[in-house]
């Protein structure tokens, strides 16, 4: 009898599990993908730079971030489209053709910043050629996401977010200030220099980055037609249930996205910046932020280089993909291309060939032997830059009752995603003016 309802109580764990996991999808994927290595570079200088003191801008961030998430994964819900298509319904051919290449330009920039902090995190490992490093994770991510289909990579994507949980973990292995951290996590430290607001424009931009906006619209449209619930005539059948899920999943993700960029910089600032280690020049420097989760081990520093090396190369392994998926969305629906990671490259040649030119000019961008540590940075302060005209289009067409019917964005959300906009546009302009 006991073992009659321990049974049962199995079944019952395993179904919430699979609950929970079918609810887990695009929101999961972005906001892990939102905490690349251009991430956990900038998040990482900014603890080993100016300590705790810039920690309030993740809590400030999670609300905008999430919105305007929520809002671009919207847009793709509602409308069956991708944002690069609706903008081209909806307004003329130089506004979109301005914001498409916008964020091309910072996905490429930001494509050759990961594979170039990909190579130098294997370089840690094993005494391999830098660029020769480039193009075997180009092959790699090129060939993963042309053969697989999007029910495979989708899966594949969602695990590798896994990697992101060394940093939390390390988080509780310290003795922490807690009041300290609590107290700059809650309270805003504003620093006018242009070095504070260079950094803090960086958080916001690999925070809030631009790519994701037309990623998650686009893979939302991809969700609907793998579960055949969208027919497009009149309104989707199953719309309710899918934005309810939309919603979970979005706020999920960005919430996951959130607590991993606070554990960067705790752990950098309670590592790095306390121990005198102010400016990552290399990603060695940047691994020793985990080092006190395996201090009391023979060869901790071996076992930490190999923690952090797999989770920069786990992250762009996931991020990449969808820097070049999101590009070649983009495109395909300004130019009226077949789209979808759900085709084969037959089916698709034109948005396969962006992804793959993409990716290869990304490669070629390690050539020049720009520092990869520092590219990284200075993509993130450029989808900073970059975000804030898209971000516009975004609420605007969100609040669309034409477009968007009686799921056009309500009070709180447009609080929220116009609030995205001034404060990235003020971050970057303020940045402008003190350079």
């Amino acid at each position: 009898m006991l073992g009659f309802r321990n049974m049962k109580k199995n079944k019952k764990f395993k179904a919430k599990i699979k609950k929970i996991l079918k609810i887990i999808g695009p929101g999961v994927i972005t906001g892990a993908a939102d905490d690349d290595p251009s991430g956990i570079a900038t998040y990482s200088q900014t603890g080993a730079q100016f300590g705790y003191s810039q920690l309030w801008t993740i809590l400030f961030a999670l609300p905008f971030l999430t919105a305007i998430q929520e809002a671009s994964a919207r847009i793709g819900a509602v409308t069956g489209k991708g944002l690069a298509a609706v903008i081209k319904r909806h307004y003329n051919q130089k506004i979109l053709l301005g914001a498409i290449i916008l964020m091309v330009i910072a996905n490429v920039v930001n494509i050759g910043a990961d594979l170039g902090a990909m190579a130098a995190a294997l370089q840690l490992l094993i005494p391999i050629n830098f660029i020769f490093a480039t193009l075997i994770f180009a092959i790699l991510i090129l060939t993963l996401e042309i053969i697989t289909s999007y029910k495979v990579y989708s899966k594949i994507l969602k695990w590798l977010a896994i990697t992101l949980l060394a940093y939390p973990i390390t988080v509780f292995l310290i003795h922490q200030p807690w009041q300290q951290i609590l107290v700059a996590t809650a309270i805003p430290h504003l620093e006018f220099n242009f070095a504070f607001f260079f950094i803090i424009t960086a958080v916001f931009g690999t925070t809030i980055s631009p790519y994701m906006f037309f990623w998650e619209a686009s893979e939302e449209v991809e969700e609907e037609k793998r579960k055949h619930i969208f027919r497009w005539t009149g309104e989707p059948r199953g719309i309710n249930k899918f934005i309810r899920r939309l919603h979970w999943d979005n706020f999920v993700g960005m919430l996951f996205s959130e607590i991993v960029a606070w554990c960067i910089i705790v752990t950098a600032a309670s590592v790095l910046n306390q121990h005198g280690i102010t400016n990552i020049v290399t990603a060695a420097d940047a691994a020793k932020a985990l080092e006190p989760l395996v201090q009391t081990f023979p060869y901790a520093g071996l076992i930490t280089k190999f923690i952090f090396s797999i989770g920069i190369i786990g992250l762009g392994l996931l991020a990449i993909p969808i820097l070049s998926g999101s590009a070649s969305y983009a495109l395909s629906e300004a130019f009226d291309w077949r789209a979808g990671l759900n085709l084969k490259f037959k089916k698709a040649p034109s948005f396969y060939g962006v992804i793959i030119i993409s990716t290869l000019i990304g490669l070629l961008i390690n050539l020049v032997g720009i520092d990869p540590i520092k590219a990284l940075i200075f993509t993130a302060v450029f989808n900073g830059l970059v975000a804030v005209p898209i971000i516009f289009l975004v609420a605007r067409i969100a609040n669309n009752e034409k477009i968007m019917g009686r799921y056009r964005s309500g009070w709180l959300s447009n609080i929220l995603v116009w609030g995205t906009f001034s404060i990235m546009a003020a971050s970057a302009v303020i940045m402008l003016i003190m350079l």
